[in-house]
């Protein structure tokens, strides 16, 4: 009987071990990006010590001057060994919080929310993806990468390298006296509506609400005639108000009561 209940155990135990295996290889979504975000954690936590020699880079195309608002970049993590491994990246500003978008490439893959990105395979020691800046101004950002060498030995992370990096930061490029878009709008605070009202010249405007993390929550599209919006399905709480004309760009905080 003794047998019996071991020989069981043992069929349970395999696709159980199976499943961990996989969700390594694959990474992990929880917080191991060594930012501070994330309390400082890693990848270490797991792949421990090691005598294979890794260390890490991060490199975007995000320019001298500063990210554009709400614009696509290029962002690669390269881990400067031959043998394959993983990483985990979020992007923080200077409260911590994470920002931005990261839409995945080859051999990554993304958290639900897009916050953070992580491979989806154990093959690789290079991957490239996209980030997407935030519509508001989230001032100075910083990418925190954690990247793994695994020794290739089969011993669950005993063995492997950990390095950590991240970006000097990128502030947010400003909008130019002539690109930006003076208007109006009222009632601030309100609970039903708010209009827009835009200034001569501009005759139709989209209008975009933005809450505290970046995240578009009610976008519209207004004309001097039809400019006012409904807000009442917005949850309570301060949100960021972009209106973009053909050749202007303006923004003002907005409280939903």
């Amino acid at each position: 009987m003794k047998k019996n209940y071991l020989f069981k155990f043992l069929l349970l135990a395999i696709p159980v071990t199976a499943l961990l295996l996989m969700s390594n290889s694959g990474g992990i979504t929880a917080g191991r990006s060594g930012s501070p975000g994330d309390g400082g954690n890693s990848c270490a936590g797991c792949h421990t010590g090691g005598s294979v020699g890794v260390s890490a880079n991060i490199t975007t195309n995000i320019p001298a001057g500063g990210y554009e608002l709400n614009t696509n970049y290029t962002v690669s993590v390269n881990a400067t060994s031959s043998a394959a491994g993983g990483f985990q990246m979020v992007a923080e500003n200077a409260s911590n919080t994470k920002v931005g978008a990261f839409t995945a490439g080859t051999g990554s893959r993304t958290t639900t929310d897009k916050l953070r990105i992580t491979h989806s395979n154990s093959d690789n020691n290079s991957w490239s993806f996209t980030w997407k800046s935030p519509a508001t101004d989230a001032g100075n950002i910083k990418f925190y990468a954690a990247a793994v060498v695994a020794n290739g030995d089969g011993n669950n992370g005993a063995g492997d390298k950990v390095a950590l990096t991240s970006t000097s930061g990128a502030t947010v490029l400003g909008i130019s006296e002539a690109k930006r878009l003076n208007f109006d709008m009222f009632p601030n605070p309100s609970s039903e509506n708010v209009t827009i009202q835009l200034p001569s010249g501009a005759n139709t405007a989209v209008v975009d609400f933005y809450d505290y993390v970046g995240r578009l929550a009610l976008s519209k599209k207004i004309t001097t005639l039809n400019n006012k919006i409904e807000v009442a399905n917005l949850s309570a709480g301060v949100y960021l108000l972009k209106v973009v004309t053909d050749d202007k760009i303006g923004s003002q905080q907005f409280i939903k009561n």
